[in-house]
C-alpha cells in the first residue's frame, strides 16, 4: 500500500464525507435492526460522525500503521465503542458491523471517482479493504476484552451473592457456603465475613459447609485461613456441616483443623453458639 494511494483515499473520504456518512447510517440501521432497542439512532449517528472525522484526520498524512500515534484517537474510540456495546448486549457481529458496514458506501464512492480507470479503482479498493479489515479486527479484539470484563464482573458479583453473611442472633453470624471453594472465592468469603464482624460486633461466626460438595486439602486450608482471619478480628468460628464422608476425607488426607470446633449440622452449631453466650432454646409445652 503506497503513500500516494493512501493520500487519494483520504481525499475521497474528505470530499464525499457527507455522502458516505448518509449511506453508512442507512446500512447500519439495516444491520442493527435486531438490536435497535440497545442503542438509539441519535447515538449511532454521533458515533459514526465522530469516527469518520477521526478516520479522515488519521489517514491524511498517508500513514496506515494503526499502532502509529496518528491513529491513537481512532484506536481509543473503537476500543471504547466496543467495550460499551459489549456491556449493552450487542453480539460480536453487530459490533463488528460498525466498521464493515462502511465498506459498501466507500466502495460506491470509489467506483464513481475511478469509473474510467480500472487499475486505479482496483488499487484504491484494495487499500480501503485492507484498512477496514484491520480496523474491524481491532474492534473485534476490543469487544472480546469488553466481554471478558463483563463476565469477570458478573462472576465476582455472583460469588458475592453466593456468600451471604447472616446475623442469626446478637453476636452470632452464619456464613453458609454452597459450591466449590477456591482461592478467589475464599478471598471474597473472608472479606464479607470480616466486614460483617466489624459491622455487627459479633464474636461468634458459624461457617456452614453443608453445600460444599468436596472438601480436600486445599479447601481445608482455605477454611483455616478464614477462621484465623476471623480470630484476628476477635471472633471465634464454628464449622458446621461436617458429614461422615467429609470427616473421613479430612482424616484420610491428614488435614489438621487445629482447635477449630466442628459440628455435623448448622442447628448443632447454633445451639453451641447460644450456649457460649449464656443462652439456650427451650420448647414450650403449653403450645402457645
Amino acid at each position: 500500500m503506497n503513500k500516494a494511494a493512501q493520500t487519494r483515499l483520504a481525499h475521497i473520504l474528505r470530499e464525499h464525507e457527507s455522502e458516505i456518512l448518509t449511506s453508512w447510517l442507512q446500512h447500519q440501521r439495516s444491520a442493527l435492526s435486531t438490536g435497535s432497542r440497545l442503542i438509539s439512532e441519535a447515538e449511532v449517528g454521533e458515533q459514526s460522525r465522530q469516527f469518520l472525522a477521526l478516520l479522515i484526520s488519521a489517514i491524511r498524512n498517508g500513514i496506515i500503521d494503526l499502532m502509529a500515534s496518528e491513529w491513537t484517537e481512532v484506536r481509543d474510540m473503537l476500543s471504547e465503542l466496543s467495550r460499551t456495546r459489549a456491556q449493552q448486549g450487542f453480539t460480536p457481529s453487530q459490533t463488528a458491523m460498525f466498521i464493515f458496514s462502511l465498506k459498501q458506501p466507500l466502495f460506491e464512492c470509489l467506483r464513481q471517482e475511478f469509473a474510467g480507470d480500472a487499475e486505479a479503482l482496483a488499487g484504491e479498493t484494495w487499500t480501503a479493504t485492507m484498512l477496514l479489515d484491520k480496523l474491524g479486527l481491532l474492534t473485534a479484539e476490543a469487544y472480546q476484552k469488553g466481554r471478558e470484563e463483563v463476565i469477570s464482573r458478573q462472576q465476582h458479583e455472583m460469588m458475592e451473592l453466593s456468600t451471604p453473611v447472616v446475623k442469626l442472633w446478637e453476636g452470632i453470624l452464619a456464613l453458609p457456603l454452597i459450591g466449590t471453594l477456591d482461592s478467589q472465592r475464599t478471598q471474597i468469603v473472608m472479606e464479607s465475613l470480616l466486614e460483617r464482624i466489624v459491622q455487627t460486633g459479633s464474636d461468634i461466626a458459624i461457617i456452614d459447609i453443608t453445600g460444599v460438595p468436596i472438601v480436600d486439602t486445599l479447601v481445608a486450608q482455605h477454611l483455616i485461613k478464614t477462621v484465623s482471619a476471623a480470630r484476628l478480628m476477635g471472633a471465634d468460628c464454628i464449622i458446621s456441616g461436617i458429614r461422615p464422608q467429609i470427616a473421613q476425607t479430612i482424616v484420610h488426607l491428614g488435614v489438621e483443623l487445629g482447635n477449630v470446633v466442628t459440628k455435623s449440622s448448622l442447628a448443632d452449631a447454633f445451639a453451641l453458639a447460644l450456649k457460649r453466650r449464656g443462652l439456650s432454646v427451650q420448647s414450650r409445652k403449653d403450645g402457645s
